[in-house]
């Protein structure tokens, strides 16, 4: 066939050049035909229903794990809620359309949060401050990671110099140009008519910009996963839900979202120890990637308490599916049986009781108030004398008063607003005048030739000229700098210590040192020589405290204290600003006088309807921890005052963390595990065990007690100034003699040749504080501090003073081990841990830490003498229960109240519990006990929840007197 086809060319006459010439044509024209169907015939219809399809993969949350106290009852868990989610997946011609679509959405969206009071909950490190400005609310790396993430760099080190060093308002006006979000175009503006179409204001306020800035700055974190939507907010409304149901069709990608938010049981008695979750920053997923965990971007993780400690087992494992994806990543259908369905996190068990915690909060709170309660008179002020009791200390009720300001139970900058009361209005007005006054006399400091010295100046200008060095210049503006500060300058020593010079002198010499950051207050810089940055900082000064709210509320303490404004008047702005319920008798009885401001104050406090922990005075705080004397296992570990941790979990309260962070009774600070206080009598079963261990004493030992220990100069006196008389170990412990533990301390420090070293007598009592391992943590997971053995004054470490430190967790330890005759216990919070299903996934044991090598007749003497403690307290001898204990009394400050703890266990014969109590400025250990006494006959069913959580303050069985 071939030789035919050849012959028959050769009859043509074709060359091969010829036919491939032609071939190439017939094939060029076919390829044209099809192009013109392509592009001209079909190209609309194809370009139309182009989509190239990529498959991606989307990540669905595993639900994070329960936690449950030890009888199983929930204390955190998942409740399901709705969140409102946003998909950039609309088709725009130009990316002016793209900017007004997507900011009329926004818009819309936080005008419907804001008309069911919800917000935003979006990360986004640019806030409104106090004064209405833009301001960061973060530092480090936080900050410059989202400095990058704001202006499109991988790294914070691929950053420009203006981009590192923006200001908030500068990458505010960046964010809000035609380049980037389009909330404004000063290259082209919109058109009234652009705007009226897409529902947009001629220009937005502050907030409006801040929270559309959001939604378009999460947005575009997202940018090349459009197919995954971004959340705006948590824990939605059912309005809120109904309301974007409604509106789906014409908010292009808005969208509602089935999701769980965090909650928490019994929130005040739990959250110190529980913790709370949220969204993890940019510090923490570093973190959590070096240590080889993988979290996205928007991962919610434990913040604190055990929601951090335990993270790896309460998260649960994240599912997928698949979708396919055009190629602006937008989601067009999901992959079939692509789903791989997520997995809870593990249960968490505790070891604590959930009824007992809560109870002990509560009895804590009563009884702080209590003794609150009992110390306030009816003065203006109370003078501390130079070797007063500290039992004697009183509070004035016009402490009280300024404690409504002071710790912000009143907020005063609402005195101010559009929608004040009239007594507001009226407090302000007379405010506003004080506060002109206070300025002209500081300017007039700042600038007089002859400026008075700080020791000469009134108390009050001297608390105002105080407050202007360490907390606005030094602490809030860091424009003085404590580190560039020589503190051997003659100077400043004269400023901080002899007080002898004048503000004025001092920040002129500041300036001139460099001590001053000029670069807040002035543009010039460093052209300025000091006299131009003292005149520039004087006149800062003046224009910027008057929006500081701390410096104002001095001035409101002193207008209170020269009656320029009431008691009467704070306590019905109590009901103006809602802090109280509505009472009208009560309001107009205040207004008309009938009833007093003390008296008015006195019930709330008593009713706990203010409770201490808002006036931050002495006392305000409190701690309770309790352990199974027999495991080492805690089943109550309280801190009072504690906060709602409901609040900070799923979408923070910014407002509440803040005052949270500014409370005076300071909410964030473990009072179990976190203070550390001496130990006071509580530490002298150490000095005891010590005596009787080293063969100082023994069945013959004892001292005569005249009421002061007389071997060393200037010896400590016994509580008991009369003296108790002959002690021996037993009666020595029972009556808490100082002089009895003195002497012991004194001989274990005794050489050979009859010689007292105090090193000696120290080395001896660290041995045994040691072996009860007073020298360590508790063992506690949760954060605590190292406690401090005294290193000096053999004498008065015996009884607990000196430099002995320790917090409540380790006194609980500490009497754990006296209970158990010994063993001394790695303290635990944790249980066991499950799956979802329930099955054991980790049994949590306590560890024994050590066993005292301890004779068992130095157990008896002990055990013996701290039942005679319980004997001999009228608030524990009542007791059913056999309970043994030990009080003590630490006196810190003497211008303040002592500190009141007690230790003890229960039942005598055969302990099962062990618990230590501290009263902070408790006065004394008596009310520690009766705390004690209460949670005791809980436990032992010897008295209902009702008979001792009442709702009122405990004031029967308070007291001021220590006797140990």
């Amino acid at each position: 066939m071939a030789k035919k086809i050849k012959k028959l060319l050769k009859k043509i006459g074709l060359k091969r050049t010829t036919v491939l010439i032609l071939v190439f044509c017939i094939l060029f024209g076919v390829l044209l035909q099809r192009l013109f169907s392509l592009q001209i015939i079909h190209g609309k219809e194809y370009a139309e229903n182009f989509n190239l399809s990529i498959t991606k993969e989307r990540t669905l949350k595993g639900t994070r794990g329960i936690i449950y106290d030890r009888n199983g009852k929930p204390l955190a868990y998942n409740q399901l809620s709705y969140s409102v989610i946003l998909e950039d997946n609309g088709t725009y011609e130009t990316t002016r359309e793209r900017n007004l679509t997507l900011n009329h959405i926004a818009y819309e969206v936080i005008n419907i949060l804001k008309k069911h009071n919800e917000a935003l909950s979006v990360d986004f490190h640019i806030v409104l401050d106090e004064e209405g400005n833009y301001a960061f609310d973060t530092t480090g790396f936080n900050l410059n990671r989202f400095k990058a993430d704001v202006y499109g760099q991988a790294n914070i080190e691929k950053l420009k110099k203006e981009e590192l060093n923006a200001t908030p308002d500068k990458m505010i006006a960046d964010m809000s140009n035609e380049k980037r979000f389009g909330l404004i175009n000063e290259e082209k503006p919109y058109t009234k008519e652009e705007l009226e179409k897409y529902g947009l204001p001629e220009t937005f306020t502050k907030e409006e910009t801040l929270d559309i800035l959001k939604i378009r700055y999460i947005l575009s974190t997202n940018s090349f996963k459009k197919y995954v939507p971004v959340t705006l907010a948590t824990n939605v409304s059912e309005e809120t839900v109904a309301e974007i149901m409604e509106r789906k069709d014409d908010l292009q990608g808005l969208d509602i979202e089935e999701d769980s938010i965090r909650v928490y049981d019994e929130a005040e008695a739990f959250a110190p120890i529980i913790g709370y979750t949220g969204k993890a920053d940019a510090d923490e997923l570093k973190e959590l990637k070096e240590q080889g965990h993988k979290y996205s971007a928007d991962a919610v993780i434990g913040k604190a308490g055990i929601e951090k400690i335990m993270e790896t087992q309460l998260r649960g494992t994240d599912g997928s599916d698949k979708v396919l994806v055009d190629t602006m990543g937008k989601a067009l259908e999901t992959v079939k049986n692509s789903r791989k369905n997520p997995k809870s996190g593990n249960n968490i068990y505790l070891t604590l009781d959930k009824d007992l915690q809560r109870i002990a909060y509560n009895v804590l709170e009563q009884k702080i108030a209590g003794i609150l309660v009992s110390n306030i008179i009816n003065a203006k002020e109370f003078k501390v004398e130079e070797g007063m009791d500290t039992a004697a200390i009183k509070t004035p009720i016009y402490d009280v008063y300024n404690a409504l300001i002071e710790n912000s139970v009143l907020d005063i900058s609402h005195f101010k607003e559009e929608d004040a009361t009239e007594l507001e209005k009226t407090v302000y007005g007379v405010f506003q005048q004080q506060q002109e006054k206070v300025f002209q006399q500081i300017q007039e400091e700042l600038t007089k030739e002859k400026p008075v010295a700080y020791k000469d100046l009134s108390k009050e200008m001297q608390e105002y000229q105080s407050y202007i060095v360490n907390e606005f210049l030094t602490r809030k503006k860091e424009i003085l700098s404590m580190d560039a500060i020589d503190a051997a300058d003659p100077t400043y020593i004269a400023w901080s210590k002899d007080e002898s010079i004048s503000l004025k002198e001092f920040l002129t010499y500041a300036a001139g040192k460099d001590w001053i950051d000029i670069s807040q207050f002035s543009a010039e810089g460093d052209y300025l020589d000091s006299s131009q940055v003292y005149t520039a900082l004087a006149d800062y000064l003046t224009n910027s405290l008057a929006d500081d709210t701390g410096f104002s509320k001095i001035i409101y303490k002193y207008m209170l204290h020269s009656d320029m404004i009431s008691g009467a008047q704070l306590c019905m702005l109590l009901y103006d600003q809602g802090i109280l319920e509505a009472d009208e008798t009560a309001y107009n009885a205040l207004k008309s006088g009938s009833m007093t401001a003390y008296n008015f104050m006195i019930e709330k406090i008593s009713n706990l309807e203010i409770t201490p922990a808002q006036l931050a005075l002495d006392p305000c705080s409190g701690s309770l921890v309790m352990t199974d004397v027999k495991t080492g296992e805690t089943l109550a570990c309280v801190t009072y005052p504690g906060y709602d941790n409901n609040r900070l979990a799923n979408n923070m309260d910014t407002e509440y963390f803040a005052k949270l962070s500014q409370d005076l009774s300071r909410p964030f600070y473990n009072k179990a595990t976190q203070q550390l206080t001496a130990p006071g009598s509580t530490f002298k079963i150490v000095t005891a065990v010590a005596g009787m261990e080293e063969g100082i004493i023994d069945s013959n030992y004892g001292v005569v007690c005249g009421g002061r220990f007389d071997k060393i100069p200037n010896g400590p006196y016994c509580w008991n100034r009369s003296g108790h008389g002959y002690m021996n170990v037993v009666s020595g412990i029972t009556n808490s003699c100082n002089v009895f533990m003195g002497q012991v301390a004194y001989d274990l420090g005794t050489d050979e040749n009859g010689s007292f070293s105090d090193s000696l007598g120290i080395d001896k009592l660290q041995k045994y504080a040691n072996m009860f391992l007073l020298n360590e943590k508790s063992g506690l997971e949760i954060t605590e501090v190292s406690p401090q053995v005294s290193e000096e004054d053999a004498i008065r470490t015996s009884f607990g003073q000196a430099k002995n430190n320790m917090t409540t967790s380790q006194l609980a330890r500490y009497v754990t081990t006296i209970a158990s005759r010994g063993t001394s216990y790695e303290l635990t919070l944790f249980d066991k841990a499950t799956d979802a299903d329930g099955n054991l996934v980790e049994d949590y044991q306590p560890a024994v830490k050590g066993e005292m090598d301890v004779a068992s007749s130095t157990w008896d003497a002990v055990h013996k003498g701290m039942r005679g403690v319980a004997k001999n307290s009228p608030i524990l001898s009542s007791m059913k229960l056999s309970v043994a204990g030990k009080t003590g009394t630490a006196q810190e400050d003497m211008s303040r109240p002592s500190h009141g703890l007690f230790i003890g266990f229960a039942p005598y014969d055969n302990p099962e519990v062990g618990v230590a109590v501290r009263i902070g400025n408790g006065y004394s250990s008596g009310n520690a006990a009766s705390v004690a006494k209460d949670i005791l006959n809980y436990k032992y069913n010897f008295a209902d929840e009702s008979d001792i959580v009442t709702g009122a303050a405990t004031a029967s069985d308070t007291t001021t007197t220590h006797n140990d």
